[in-house]
């Protein structure tokens, strides 16, 4: 059935200015939406943090699209909803392609025309000539939505590691979309309800969903390297990329060679912007090798880049080292940015500014997190977006490289859970008894445990120190990255900027997942192998720098606010997380009187039980069996 465009509406606002973006939409097979603008606009509105440069609306019988845009590429052009030629396809676009122009070109020679110098275009062209395919085409980061108004579909795709988020249900007739989850929830037909499985993630697996779980009941999310088909008949999902197993055959030097190819490439492509781009600098590996490679790429235009790093105004005076921080990153961070020639910002904050944020990642997720750590990380991200709107990030390259500890200790090799839940402070220890029976996160956690278990591509013939090794690379890419890249996006667009992620292009992933371990830690070092393909660009003493944790607030008066919050929640009647919890148990550990937490134990999970009792308060969620 051929629906008609005579009540279509478009109306497109922009400025000139800075394609990040959000995205949301709304699709009713048996109803009339033309008329739905303003339910449309609160959907949108809901995220316009995350495209607070303009805003655009699409609207027809079956299908009401919307789009905040920040425009990093191509100002004047690259409007969005964005309409194909012959007005059958409207497409929503969250993210970039590093690859645009290649792919620009191969569609002009193939007939294509076009009107802009975006990457929306060439996305929406590449739908219009090799329909699904396209997202194998794809090398970059997005989260769109395509309807087709002569087929009446409408087709959902999400970049292969899972660095642009992206959220769907089905209600009744109705099918909704969103970047964020709070899009979707700002739906008049959607109540904010969680059941067991969600408490089970909430409480059971902590920060770290399960890829595609949403949490809210109703509601899912497209999972990495998958795309969804939506008819008035079926939802559909579609995985189109997968990690694939085999014998790595290549000498130590030649892969040496070809990920210092693969990361020069990734990293010229990335520093692609019509906007300012900047660099975040801990002084470690990972965010000084891509620094120095930005750096030099910036030098041949005369160009010098910024960089960022963190700081806490309490840090030299309580820091200690322990297994995760061996020393202070600000010595190293200077060290990197003078012999690499950036101007840098080191940004500092205090436990006041820490715990009156507290709660503002929790908005920018919809859902509880790591507290004080992405704290820092989002008041970081509001520094950086007063002097640019792109910034490159080290993330994924411990889990791409093999280089957390845990990757190297039996006790994790051998662990039947996920090894991160081996120190998650007790979160699942201090429910209440009967949320315990309701929930049982024990026995949740080996499920999750086993799903992911069954998916690993093992190597016939690989020995059983190798297979272990393959087993924790597949968790740390598959259940523990997803977490890291959600928590960055919300961070950083919750504040309007866009953070990229060299590391987590799909192409250096795919190579490093069958590089044996003995080469990635060769010279008996974990990533060695990175190591040597950033010799040459940073000082020895940097590039054999052992691995330090992202910084923390050493400061007794921020674990001491915690303390003092998480008592006054307990001592309010209504406070909506106490049926769920041991009250006995968790005041025992606000008032530093449980010996088996240490402190950073204690302080993350006196930061997690915040956030979950004012996630159920704001949300004002319904609790259902």
């Amino acid at each position: 059935m051929k629906s008609t465009f005579t009540k279509v509406l478009m109306q497109t606002t922009q400025k000139e200015g800075i394609v990040m973006c959000g995205i949301t939409g709304w699709i009713n097979w048996s109803g009339d939406l033309s008329n739905e603008r303003e339910t449309l606009k609160g959907m949108a509105d809901s995220i316009a943090h995350r495209g607070p440069d303009a805003e655009g609306f699409w609207l027809s019988e079956q299908a009401a699209l919307a789009h905040r845009r920040l425009i990093v590429i191509d100002p004047r052009g690259g409007k969005q909803p964005m309409v194909s030629p012959d007005q059958q396809l409207v497409l929503t676009y969250n993210g970039e392609l590093y690859n645009y122009r290649e792919l620009k070109q191969e569609l002009q020679e193939k007939g294509h025309v076009f009107t802009s110098n975006s990457d929306t275009e060439v996305v929406l062209h590449a739908y219009m000539e090799w329909k699904e395919k396209c997202v194998t085409r794809f090398n970059g980061i997005f989260a769109f939505a395509i309807w087709d108004q002569e087929e009446q579909q409408l087709f959902l795709g999400r970049d292969h590691l899972g660095v642009k988020p992206l959220f769907y249900s089905k209600q009744g007739n109705s099918f909704l979309y969103g970047s964020e989850i709070k899009a979707i929830l700002a739906h008049p037909s959607v109540k904010p309800k969680v059941d067991r499985t969600g408490l089970a993630e909430i409480f059971g697996m902590g920060p770290m969903r399960t890829p595609g779980q949403a949490i809210f009941q109703g509601m899912e999310e497209v999972r990495p390297g998958h795309y969804l088909i939506a008819t008035a008949d079926k939802i559909e999902e579609h995985r189109y990329w997968s990690l694939e197993s085999k014998a790595h055959t290549e000498s130590v030097d030649a892969t040496t060679e070809k990920i210092r190819d693969l990361l020069t490439d990734t990293v010229q492509r990335q520093l692609i912007s019509d906007m300012p781009i900047v660099s975040m600098l801990s002084g470690g590996l990972d965010s000084s090798g891509l620094t120095s490679l930005a750096a030099k790429e910036l030098q041949e235009s005369d160009k010098t880049l910024e960089t960022y790093s963190i700081d806490f105004d309490q840090n030299e005076a309580h820091f200690k080292k322990d297994f995760l921080r061996h020393d202070m990153d600000e010595p190293w961070v200077r060290r990197v940015s003078e012999d690499v020639g950036t101007n840098h910002h080191s940004i500092t904050f205090g436990a006041d500014q820490l715990l009156s944020n507290l709660l503002e990642p929790m908005r920018g997720r919809d859902l509880p997190g790591v507290g004080e750590i992405e704290t820092s990380l989002y008041l970081l991200f509001t520094e950086m977006k007063k002097d640019a709107t792109v910034a490159l990030s080290g993330e994924s390259a411990d889990e791409v490289f093999s280089g957390y500890p845990w990757f190297h200790q039996e006790e994790y090799l051998n662990a039947q859970v996920f090894p991160w839940l081996i120190n998650l402070g007790g979160i699942s220890s201090i429910l209440s008894e009967e949320a315990k029976e309701m929930i049982q996160p024990e026995q949740y956690q080996k499920q999750r445990f086993a799903e992911a278990y069954k998916e690993i591509p093992f190597l016939e013939g690989e020995s059983e120190f190798e297979a272990k090794q393959r087993q924790m690379s597949y968790f740390f890419i598959t259940r523990f990255l997803p977490f890291m890249l959600d928590r960055k996006d919300r961070a950083s667009m919750k504040t309007g900027f866009e953070v990229r992620v060299p590391f987590c292009d799909y192409r250096i992933v795919e190579y490093l997942w069958n590089v044996p371990i003995d080469y990635k830690n060769v010279d008996n070092i974990e990533k060695g192998i990175l190591r040597r393909a950033l010799k040459g660009t940073l000082p020895e003493d940097v590039l054999y720098r052992k691995k330090s944790a992202y910084p923390s607030d050493k400061d007794p008066a921020y674990l001491e606010g915690v303390r003092t919050w998480m008592l006054e929640i307990l001592d309010k009647p209504d406070s909506p997380i106490l049926p769920l919890i041991n009250t006995e148990k968790v005041r025992a550990i606000a008032l530093n009187q449980a010996g088996d937490l240490n402190t950073d134990q204690a302080k993350g999970l006196l930061d997690y039980l915040i956030q979950v009792n004012a996630w159920l308060d704001e949300y004002d969620i319904e609790l259902v069996s």
